[in-house]
Order: C-alpha cells, then structure tokens, then sequence
C-alpha cells in the first residue's frame, strides 16, 4: 500500500491543509420563502421519487441519474486500490518496470527473463488485457481462484507501481471523486511502511502493553518516524498540487474536494509491527491534522489476523486511552460461511465496538453470525456505530449480495449505514454504481438515497460541529432553519457556523447540491 503523512500542531483539529484550500463557499440563488427547517422540501421529494421509478428499466437514464446524484463522502476507500488500473498501468510504463509472466506482478528493472517490460502495455493490446484482468476484478470469473484471493492478490501484483507518485494516485482519485458529485473523501494509506517496521524488530514485542508502548517512544525513537510519514505525507500532496494543477488558474476538480487520510495498520503481521504502526496511527491522528483515524487492513481471515484479532482490539483499547481524540474505524465482520470456522465468525464485530470502542465499522457482513447479536446491534445504533457499506467488494470478495447482506438488517436496527466504494479501481465500479446497486437491490426511495449521502458526511471524521440537530435526524440546528441551501443565503448564525465548522460547511454545500438537483430532474420531466 502507499506510504504517507503529513503535519505538525498538537492543537490536532486545526484546519487540515487538505480542507483549508477548499472551504466549500455557498452559492447564493434567488431568495425564496423561509421553510420550517425539516430538510427537505418532501412534495420535490416525492416528485423525484416518482421520476426515478419511472426510468426503472431505462438504463441510460438511471446511469444518469445516479451520476448526477449528490453523494455525499467516500469514507471507505483505499488510495492504491482507489485508482484506475489504466493509471497503475500508465505509471508502470512509465517508471519502465517490468511485468512477470507467470504472475503479472510488477517488478522493478532490470528486467528477469521470467518478465518482459511493462512498454509492451502501450503496443500489445492481448498483454494489456492480461495485466488488466489480473491487476483488477475485470471479467473475473470464480474458477481454481476465488473472488476473494484474486481481489486481495491485485495489490501486490500492482503494488511496485503505486509507491513512488501517491500524489499522482491522489489527483485521479480527488477528480474521480469530485466528477461522481461527491463532495468529501477520506483515503486509506499505509504511512512509512519501512520506518515503522524497523522500529518495530529493533524494540522486538512485550505482551505488557503500556511498557511496549513506553519502549517504542523512549529516546524519541516514534517521534522520528512520525516527522517520517510527515515528510512523506508532505512530498505525496504536494505532488498532488502539482499534477492537479491546484495553484494554478485552472485547477482541476478534485483540488475542491477536502479530504483527510486514515492511517492503515496491516493486520497480518507479527505483533510488535501490528502494535508499532497504530502507535504511529494514533501519533499522527493527535498531532496532525491531515490525518484522523487508524484503521486495520488486509485480509481479516488471514492467518494472523485470526489468530491475533482480540488481541489487537486489546491493542486498541490501550491506545485508545492514550489518545482518545485519535478515530477509530475498523475492518470488521469481513467474513463469511466457509471462508473461516464457524466460532471465527461469532465475535469481530462485538469485540471491535465494544473492546476497541470503533466509531465505525468496515463492510461488517457477518453481523447474523454474531454472538448477541440483537444487543449488538441495539448497542451500535446507540452509539450511532456507522456501517462503511461497500455492496460490490463484499460481492466480489465474500459473495454475498441481495437479500443476504445485513445492508437492509443494519437500517432495520437504527444502525446508521453509508455506502462507499473501497477499492474502485481493482472492483472497475465508481460510488454511483453502489448507490444504483442499492437503490435497485433494496427498492430505496429518493429520501433513503438522500438520507444516505447525509450519513456519509454526518458520520465523516471531518471537524466540527454538524449542520443537523441530532446524528440521523437530519433537522438543521437551529441558526440554519430559515430557508433552504441552494435558494438564498445563510443568516449571520448560519453563516458563523459554516465558518466555523468543516463539517457543516460541506454538509450544507451537499443541501446546496440537492436543490439544485431536484430543480433540475424536476425541469426535466415531460
């Protein structure tokens, strides 16, 4: 995965670098009529509702529709994985890697007589499709490999041509975005892999947790790797910057889009790695605004995963007490019948919510096999525990899709629930192709769509107070009642919020987004 970081500040909710270039400004339109603050208007909902049902079987149509949607954030999206395969491949070329035969993973040159150069991708259309379909889900097909180990098998195959231009992986990903109409992001990277991994087999492991802990910051040691993946968060945006052309007078669309990083801990490792890179992830989340959450990745069947798992939400918990302002969001629940033992199956998510305290959860398919599970779930909506839900991943990697994914069980239970893409690039899909697939798999009506894009970014670990009074309700707070976003501009309250508050700032835009959404499908309609 990449490697990157960024910062400095204690003060930790500053402003993020990312967010600061982009305050989303409100476009003010002809003033119209206050309303009463209950968002939004539902005749133009209903309106849309009807429209939507009556393209139902028009493709084309419904393609355009879920484009044109607002969609809120991605909050579920792994940067390496995030981009094209036709970037992966471009930047291949162009580094003049090499591509193994056997396995078409990239190397670097000089290149073995087991592997010929990736320029070949350029001028041999049947060696491009090849690549293609090996780096990504593209015409998969389960045979001798599954979905599952072929999904997880593209990123060490592409992985040599990802680490040296994250930021140029960041300006396709940031315009990707902004061209779904989303308008947040936050990315899934792995900060300065190498630094942390020597530190760790320099200190080796202590199963005493607050002492292995001690050990890792004494002399300084974590400090130095955190001005590490600062360094190296700093040279990937600005990159980014470059190649997006941010400063320039024609920036491209994904500068607009404000984004913060989660820290990426790789899960199937030996203990002392695993423990050393959420002590970085912590680090950083505290001491750098750029970055807000750790986050554990890789296959959570893995061999080390499972053997570990409680003990990195014992981890976690240790940490979480010494840094409580850094997020925690997890992959969790990830599994399915017959890919692990039943009793693996019993426990991830409880122990990840309730051990680990996680704000969020990642995919969480294995909710109906979890041991109490009804208090489980009564304890998440409670807590507004959000559900990252990435419909085609957990098709293509666990498949399990329609009516047996808890998509419908979790919004059943309370449970908030946001849909998001988690690799785009390996699945070939885009964030409007999971809220179609939602929207035509679980019969969802315009406000479920609405009511999803808003948890995307109520959920967000973006600072600052939210735009609405209470988590799910989505009733503006009470200096943003008057009128709807998008028809005029906001009073002196409102306005002091937004400036304010990242949060709210961009969930207004979103509202902004939405009248002028309904206004246009509406304009539309015979």
């Amino acid at each position: 995965m990449i490697n990157k970081s960024h910062g400095l500040a204690r003060s930790r909710r500053s402003v993020p670098l990312a967010l600061a270039l982009t305050m989303l400004a409100v476009t003010p339109v002809a003033a119209a009529g206050a309303d009463t603050g209950a968002v939004p208007a539902p005749a133009a909902e209903r309106r849309v509702t009807a429209y939507l049902e009556s393209i139902h079987d028009q493709p084309e149509e419904l393609a355009s529709f879920f484009r044109r949607l607002p969609k809120g954030g991605d909050l579920h999206s792994h940067l390496s994985g995030a981009a094209s395969t036709e970037l992966l491949m471009h930047l291949a070329v162009a580094d003049g890697l090499c591509i193994e035969n056997d396995t078409q993973r990239a190397l670097p040159p000089p290149c073995p007589a087991s592997s010929r150069p990736a320029a070949g991708l350029n001028t041999d259309a049947r060696f491009r499709q090849q690549v293609l379909r090996a780096w990504s889900m593209q015409d998969f097909t389960p045979g001798a490999e599954s979905g599952h180990d072929h999904f997880f098998a593209t990123f060490g195959k592409f992985g040599e041509a990802t680490w040296r231009h994250p930021g140029k992986l960041m300006a396709e990903v940031s315009n990707t975005v902004a061209g779904q109409n989303q308008f947040y992001q936050e990315l899934m990277i792995t900060p300065t892999s190498q630094g942390a991994r020597t530190l760790a087999d320099r200190v080796g492991y202590d199963a005493n947790l607050p002492r292995l802990h001690r050990k890792l910051l004494a002399d300084g040691a974590m400090d130095r790797v955190v001005r590490q993946a600062q360094a190296e968060a700093d040279r990937g945006l600005a990159e980014f910057r470059a190649v997006a052309h941010c400063d320039s007078a024609h920036p491209d669309p994904g500068c607009a889009v404000p984004f913060l990083f989660i820290s990426q801990v790789s899960r199937n490792s030996t203990p002392e790695r695993v423990f050393t890179q959420m002590v970085l992830a912590m680090e950083l989340a505290e001491r750098d605004p750029r970055f807000a959450a750790v986050n554990l990745v890789q296959p959570e069947d893995g061999t080390e995963s499972l053997r570990d798992y409680r003990l990195h939400m014992r981890m976690l918990d240790h940490l979480h007490g010494v840094h409580p302002r850094a997020h925690i969001t997890l992959h969790a629940g990830e599994l399915a019948p017959g890919l692990v033992k039943p009793e693996d199956l019993a426990f991830h998510i409880l122990e990840a919510v309730n051990v680990a305290g996680a704000e969020r959860i990642g995919h969480g398919v294995d909710i109906r096999h979890e041991d109490g599970r009804d208090e489980l779930l009564k304890t998440m909506a409670a807590r507004h525990v959000a559900v990252e839900v990435p419909l085609s991943s957990n098709d293509q990697i666990l498949g399990v899709s329609g009516p047996e994914h808890p998509f419908p069980l979790y919004r059943q239970r309370g449970v908030p629930v946001v849909l998001a893409t988690d690799d785009a690039g390996v699945s070939r899909i885009t964030i409007s192709d999971e809220y179609e697939r939602a929207a035509r798999t679980y019969d969802l009506s315009y406000r479920d769509l609405k009511d999803l894009a808003r948890a995307s970014l109520e959920y967000a670990f973006l600072p600052g107070r939210s735009l609405w009074d209470a988590p799910g309700r989505y009733r503006r707070v009470r200096e943003c009642r008057a009128g709807r976003p998008g028809e005029r501009e906001p009073g002196p309250g409102c306005s002091a919020l937004l400036a304010a508050s990242p949060k709210a700032s961009v969930e207004w835009h979103q509202e902004a987004a939405f009248t002028a959404f309904e206004r246009e499908v509406l304009a539309s309609r015979p």
